[in-house]
């Protein structure tokens, strides 16, 4: 099987050659930019990049920047470093279609964890075809339609919606999503899943309806019709 490619970020040659030898242990292809326009250029003429690692404060252009350009022409997974650890910062990143959002200093052992789970869902799609209540998630073409129209969806909403669906009317703790989407030890809050809960919702539209929260829990998707 060919190494799959990543593309690490980072204007700092020590965080660089620190991330890259841990993902060549685990038998990963790296390549390394040291500035947000050079990213931008390997990533477009390289072509077959998996996954990309991408810090946030770099010259010429920032992780913002380079996350917002790449996601107007691709849904490549993308993990976002970053030395800090607000909020308001992990909101921006999911509000632009980062996958994961890793606070610096961390443990290389726990990015690469992240980096295999994100890219065996990625490659290991199930190549069936639900239909329900007037959605239509496809896993071969990894693509949401309602009442026929395509919906885009950022990876992780889309295996988000995908674990409601096919666990239709099961009540569902935040615990148990974080377990089974982000299928790691995840270090964070149910701020992440309220995040993209919310986000799923809004690009539903009314469908988004069927994503119920029951509160001090977590959610259930329930069609109201087969009530």
């Amino acid at each position: 099987m060919d190494q799959l490619k990543i593309l690490v970020v980072d204007d700092e040659s020590r965080m660089r050659k620190l991330v890259r030898d841990f993902l060549v242990k685990s038998n990963y292809d790296v390549v390394e930019a040291e500035n947000g326009e050079q990213a931008v250029d390997i990533f477009f003429s390289t072509k077959d990049i998996a996954l990309i690692i991408l810090d946030v404060m770099m010259p010429k252009l920032d992780g913002w920047g380079v996350c917002k350009e790449i996601r107007a022409y691709s849904k490549v997974p993308i993990i976002m470093l970053t030395a800090k650890s607000e909020e308001s910062d992990e909101l921006m990143g999911f509000g632009l279609g980062v996958d994961d959002y890793v606070a610096k200093p961390f443990s290389p052992k726990v990015l690469v964890a992240k980096v295999e789970a994100i890219l065996r869902r990625t490659n290991g799609q199930s190549d069936e075809t639900i239909e329900i209540g007037g959605i239509t998630l496809d896993n071969t073409a990894h693509e949401i339609r309602i009442d026929g129209t395509p919906v885009d969806l950022s990876l992780k909403e889309f295996e988000l919606l995908s674990y409601f669906i096919k666990n239709k009317g099961i009540a569902l703790s935040r615990e148990k999503i974080l377990n089974n989407v982000w299928n790691y030890d995840y270090f964070g809050d149910a701020r992440t899943i309220d995040t993209h809960v919310k986000k799923l919702r809004s690009k539903m539209g009314q469908k988004g309806d069927y994503i119920k929260t029951i509160w001090g829990m977590g959610y259930k998707f329930e069609i109201d019709s087969e009530k």
